[in-house]
């Protein structure tokens, strides 16, 4: 048991996650910092719900920020898991200090006054930093949690979770703030909610092809000689002639892809091809490192 405790305080302590975890705190930081605070922008998350309390039952921010916040790691522990939790003490005594060593600069608090400019490039900065935070198995801890736990319990993306929440916390706040700073608010949280998802997938797009030709031998062989790439074979019969023959299936990154195609059509011009783009692919040659058959 000690030593499994061991191994999963070394893999959440890693350097390499650790790493990512501060960059992405640092870059939210720094939205928030720059456009968020000296442009007085809504946002949603944990600071949204605090001034809902405050409004409505005159809680200190500082008081609820740190109750929700409380609340969030008990859930965490619980139903994330104690090494997912414990990355979230790292953002949590991180991101305060960074924010408060930004909060000290001049250039970054008189960046912009423009209330669009400030809402686009906080939701481009908070996205980013977010979506770097979450990419390496850590939390920024607070608002992100539960769209992580609808994430693992019911599989619902992320960043659909992040809106719900977010539209949520600002219709609330649209009952005593200005109907203006409301719309900027939704503006910042589409952008910000949309990068995080772009964020999460970046890198693991991948195109999956479907190649139909009565060449299919030799379209296979050239897959896996020249592109180092596996191979599936679907029986298929034509739907004219009711000719039985093979479909092959592999699945190559989107710069493997016009080499691809270049050695398909000089094998076969009349090949038909189906190219897909699958937001994820998981295995050898992936996932995994290729081994030596």
């Amino acid at each position: 048991m000690k030593e499994a405790t061991k191994a999963e305080l070394k893999e959440v302590f890693s350097l390499k996650r650790i790493m990512w975890v501060l960059i992405g705190n640092t870059i939210y930081s720094c939205g928030i910092a720059a456009f968020v605070l000296p442009n007085d922008l809504i946002t949603g998350g944990t600071t949204g719900i605090a001034l809902i309390l405050e409004h409505y039952f005159g809680l200190p921010i500082g008081l609820s920020v740190a109750i929700f916040n409380i609340v969030m790691f008990i859930l965490a522990i619980l139903i994330l898991g104690k090494s997912f939790a414990l990355t979230a003490l790292i953002s949590t005594f991180y991101f305060p200090w960074i924010l408060s060593q930004f909060q000290k600069v001049q250039f970054i608090q008189n960046m912009t006054d423009d209330f669009l400019l400030g809402s686009i490039f906080a939701g481009l900065m908070l996205g980013l930093g977010v979506g770097l935070v979450i990419r390496a198995g850590a939390s920024t801890g607070g608002m992100d949690i539960p769209p992580l736990i609808l994430n693992k319990k019911f599989g619902l993306p992320v960043s659909i979770g992040l809106y719900v929440f977010d539209f949520t916390i600002l219709i609330i706040q649209m009952s005593f703030r200005d109907k203006e700073r409301i719309l900027y608010g939704i503006l910042l949280v589409l952008i910000y909610s949309t990068l995080v998802d772009k964020v999460l997938l970046m890198g693991k797009t991948q195109m999956q092809v479907k190649i139909i030709s009565d060449h299919y031998e030799e379209i296979n062989k050239v897959i896996q000689e020249k592109l180092d790439r596996g191979s599936t074979f679907f029986k298929t019969e034509s739907g004219y002639l009711r000719k039985d023959s093979f479909a092959i299936m592999t699945v190559v990154s989107s710069r493997e892809l016009p080499k691809l195609n270049e050695l398909v059509l000089e094998i076969d011009k009349q090949a038909f091809i189906v190219i897909n783009q699958v937001n994820e692919v998981m295995g050898r040659g992936f996932t995994l490192h290729k081994q030596a058959e």
